[in-house]
């Protein structure tokens, strides 16, 4: 039975901050995300190198350096606790073993952290989504599905925590979308493929992590939402339509709590503040700390209500202070400092407002995540439960939003931004409230070559 949420779990914007949420998480090691204290998710890989049976070894060596060095990081900075994400690369989650013996090896570093420095940690374990090396994409059943939950079953009996992904239904028809800054078909994607395969992906999950004393955590539009992004950094999309991207990802994301997550939300889910809205549970960003992955226009206001902060990822390889994942661990446990501090002192709300106040007017992209907008926009989107209609309502929403703080002038935008939101409005309102008639109306815009309709039940 899915879960319905038809109010916000928060309304208010006084009870909207960082480090705080009405459903906190407690870790079997003793975190509490969510209950007050911003933790550092500290996120590492491999630098470029093979991964097969001779390399294997070394990729061990390296994953066993690396949680360590973070850990005694952490430790000698006095942070309050670290929660570890463990992306698998592809060749983790093809070869169920290879990420299996590195998820072990790094519950072996916690474990020893927490004897030496008493350290409290938890581990977020992310298999990356293999369905899409099926082309066109398979999503309910095969190798590749088969061999991914074979990688978060054993994980989670080894004793993960947390388990997350960055899920890809409806990316192949996506991807097309973006480079065209297409919304019908965007809406499409995320509103009708998507959310219908999130259904099916996170249903399974959340019984294999009830199965196995663990937490189904959440998911990210980080192939969505997060690829407008980057484009639209590098000019090849408008950042209004990044901008929008960004709302319409949240009733996909929105679904893997309806099935049962509880949070955290994955790292480089910008659709978190929503989440956190709508649910009650705790998220995961990412933003400054974390220019090492990939730059963006929201450094700041992304911790604005995060309840832990991250780096997305980092490589293994030397900087001049030290390896640079070690490196990450440091920022990552001063701007956590900072934000507990302020929380201590009675200045959170006026961090969280600072943290928003120094983006929010300088793109588009920011302004969407401002909590103010979010809890406003947020409201609407609860009062309808259909994922597509969802979807819909929050391009028309955010298109409205945008268009308001651009003539008001509280936002800086590109003198063709106010066109292209009348051509995405336009185009939304054409889109029929009847998601088989719409389906209807895509057909002949769609490659069929590239997407098995009947993988999403049409």
């Amino acid at each position: 039975m899915a879960i319905k949420f038809d109010k916000c779990a928060i309304s208010d914007l006084e009870d909207f901050v960082y480090g705080s949420c009405p459903k906190p998480v407690t870790t079997k090691g003793g975190l509490v995300i969510g209950g007050g204290t911003v933790y550092p998710e500290i996120n590492f890989t491999l630098p470029g190198m093979d991964v097969n049976d001779d390399t294997i070894g070394k990729a061990n060596t390296i994953y066993t350096n690396i949680i360590d060095g973070v850990l005694k990081r952490a430790a000698e900075l006095h942070a309050p606790g670290v929660l570890v994400e463990f992306e698998t690369v592809p060749d983790f989650t093809e070869n169920p073993q290879y990420g299996i013996d590195v998820n072990r090896i790094l519950l072996n570093g916690m474990k020893e952290a927490g004897e030496k420095y008493g350290l409290k940690t938890a581990i977020r374990t992310t298999p990356n989504d293999l369905r899409e090396m099926s082309r066109p994409p398979v999503m309910r059943g095969g190798k590749y599905w088969d061999t991914m939950l074979a990688l978060y079953e054993q994980c989670a009996k080894d004793g993960s925590d947390f388990l997350s992904i960055e899920s890809t239904g409806g990316k192949e028809i996506n991807d097309d979308a973006l480079v065209k800054a297409d919304i019908r078909k965007a809406i499409f994607a995320l509103g009708v493929l998507g959310s219908t395969d999130m259904e099916f992906l996170w249903g399974n999950l959340v019984k294999l992590a009830e199965e196995n004393n663990c937490y189904a955590a959440g998911d990210s539009a980080c192939g969505f939402a997060n690829t407008a992004m980057v484009l639209a950094e590098k000019g090849f999309i408008p950042k209004v339509f990044a901008a929008v991207m960004r709302v319409v990802a949240v009733p996909r994301a929105l679904v893997a709590f309806e099935q049962g997550a509880v949070g955290p939300s994955k790292d480089c889910a910008y659709e978190g503040p929503y989440l956190k809205a709508m649910t009650g549970s705790p998220i995961a960003m990412e933003g400054k700390s974390a220019a090492g992955a990939h730059l963006s226009p929201i450094g700041n206001i992304a911790a604005c209500v995060c309840d832990t902060w991250s780096n997305e990822s980092i490589q293994q390889v030397k900087l001049l202070s030290e390896m640079a994942p070690v490196v990450g661990m440091e920022q990552l446990v001063y701007d956590c400092r900072l934000m507990n501090t302020a929380t201590e002192k009675g200045q959170n709300r006026m961090l969280r407002d600072l943290l928003a106040e120094s983006d929010a007017p300088l793109d588009v992209q920011a302004w969407v995540l401002k909590p103010d907008v979010v809890l406003k926009i947020s409201k609407e989107l609860v009062k309808v439960q259909d994922k597509f209609l969802q979807t819909k309502l929050a391009a028309k929403l955010t298109i409205n939003e945008l268009r308001d703080a651009m003539k008001a002038e509280k936002v800086l935008y590109d003198r063709r931004d106010m066109k292209w939101l009348d051509k995405m409005e336009k185009a939304v309102d054409k889109i029929p409230d009847d998601k088989e008639k719409f389906y209807e109306e895509m057909k002949s815009s769609l490659d069929f070559d590239k997407f098995l309709p009947g993988e999403y039940g049409l």
